[in-house]
């Protein structure tokens, strides 16, 4: 791209302008992915949000990565989310395990796509690069996108953020006593306590669902870019769902089985959707099947 149009723009580091004009371009729906998050760059948006007047009715949408090594290490602050569910009536929040994009989307007026996390390192710090875009039709389908990213994550009531911000809070001491004793008890209560909290999101991954629909919808989705064989598809499912698709475990929460026996279910999703006639076997690849 030789030069920027009033479509597209290129999106530099610092980007704090671009990411404020964002902000007060989002009248009916504001949707944010990012792996990190820090409390600073929530409440800009909190701020910016009830400046204009539109705490009450602006759906509020959040996609990130709520595994604790994220809050333990400080790249994520729990308590970031926890004031966006607390100040913002129609705030959603989704955990995306494998969610490695970054990008900020404004109703259908405006998204940028950057290398950013929405971190103060991110916006101001970093050396970061992005585009943005204005085009209604590119916008509307990069937000179709990242819709259907947040289809394949579990939603997260606000209510139960704080209990995991507790169990984090937790874990960090656990963790400092840990790091500074041999003891084994203190190890162990480290390990007790994160396995807590890495099972209270598996139970909101399971939710409502069952391993069947999750994987369904997993192997739909990946299709839309083409035909697959079987093996392609599983290190790109895997991809999608490290928490599911974990060979050291045997588990099961409500009507999803996590664990060792992943593959076989991702045949049965398979066999299932060509029942249904969604999808289609050629013999070695499979295809999403023609519309009516």
């Amino acid at each position: 791209m030789k030069h920027d149009s009033p479509a597209v723009r290129l999106v530099r580091s610092p980007w704090n302008k671009e990411f404020s004009q964002l902000l007060s371009e989002a009248k009916e729906n504001l949707l944010v992915a990012s792996p990190f998050i820090k409390r600073s760059r929530a409440l800009e948006i909190i701020s910016n949000v009830k400046a204009r007047g539109t705490e009450i009715h602006l759906q509020v949408s959040v996609l990130t990565d709520l595994r604790p090594e994220s809050s333990l290490s400080g790249a994520t602050d729990l308590e970031a989310l926890v004031d966006l569910g607390d100040k913002l009536p129609s705030f959603s929040l989704t955990h995306l395990p494998s969610l490695h994009a970054k990008t900020y989307i404004a109703d259908r007026r405006m998204a940028i796509v950057t290398s950013a996390n929405l971190t103060e390192g991110g916006l101001l710090l970093n050396l970061e690069y992005g585009v943005a875009f204005e085009d209604p039709g590119i916008v509307g389908r990069i937000r179709q996108d990242f819709e259907s990213f947040a289809l394949l994550g579990a939603r997260v009531p606000s209510q139960d953020l704080k209990v995991l911000l507790g169990e984090i809070e937790e874990l960090k001491v656990l963790h400092r006593r840990a790091e500074q004793s041999t003891r084994a008890r203190a190890r162990r209560l480290f390990r007790e306590k994160l396995s807590t909290n890495r099972m209270r999101l598996l139970r909101h991954r399971a939710e409502g669902q069952t391993t069947n629909s999750i994987l369904s919808n997993s192997i739909l989705f990946l299709l839309r870019e083409g035909p697959l064989r079987t093996i392609e598809l599983h290190p790109l499912i895997k991809g999608l769902h490290p928490d599911i698709c974990d060979d050291s475990i045997e588990l099961v929460i409500g009507d999803v089985q996590f664990g060792k026996k992943w593959k076989h279910h991702v045949r049965n999703a398979q066999q299932y959707l060509k029942r249904e006639g969604r999808v289609s076997f050629d013999g070695q690849r499979w295809h999403l099947a023609s519309g009516p």
